[in-house]
């Protein structure tokens, strides 16, 4: 007869891998992905290297799966701010400027999430992630367009050149900590869609 894990026994081991989670995104945040090792994400957690082995298979599966719940975290919050009474272009600002200023607070949890080596699955996980900003931002500039309040233009084209435009941008700052990224990238939105400064 085949072992039946208790109920008790898998509520044990989803507490330890979401302990073990935690801890990835923790040392992410502090050291970004190169810093994030196996090993030291099990001195965060408390476990021993093999218990994390027991969860994940390694470093990059244990991280595209953080990956994916920041991911999750952070589109909620995008959508939570496009949903806010404005014109188009005031929402797309609205969800630039709510992913700038949540990027600042953990700047190097946000660097590896944009622009840090990573290995390819975490890579097409960033892939995923800038899409669903793209057709989050699409949206809004497509609604903007057909109520006459934007000028005509390929959405998907403007939100994709706004992801990349603001991930640019954030960059820097991310690194750096040494310009104002959220006013100038409210300008840079405001003229790329076509409209009046706001």
């Amino acid at each position: 007869m085949p072992y039946r894990r208790t109920p008790q026994v898998q509520a044990r081991l989803d507490a330890q891998r979401e302990a073990i989670l935690a801890a990835a995104g923790a040392v992410l945040a502090e050291r970004g992905y190169a810093g994030c090792s196996v090993n030291a994400v099990a001195e965060q957690a408390g476990v021993a290297t093999g218990t994390v082995y027991r969860h994940f298979p390694g470093k990059a599966e244990l991280v595209v799966e953080l990956f994916q719940r920041i991911v999750n975290h952070e589109v909620q919050a995008v959508q939570k701010a496009a949903d806010r009474p404005g014109t188009p272009a005031e929402r797309v600002a609205a969800v630039i400027e709510t992913f700038a200023e949540r990027a600042l607070k953990v700047p190097r949890q946000a660097y590896a999430l944009l622009a840090e080596p990573v290995d390819a699955p975490i890579e097409a996980e960033r892939m995923v992630f800038r899409r669903v900003f793209r057709d989050e931002l699409a949206r809004h500039v497509r609604e903007g367009v057909r109520s006459g309040l934007l000028p005509p233009q390929d959405a998907d084209l403007t939100a994709a050149a706004l992801v990349g435009g603001a991930a640019e941008v954030l960059i820097g700052p991310l690194t750096t900590d040494s310009i104002d990224a959220i006013g100038s990238l409210r300008t840079f939105i405001f003229r790329a869609l076509g409209g009046p400064d706001a």
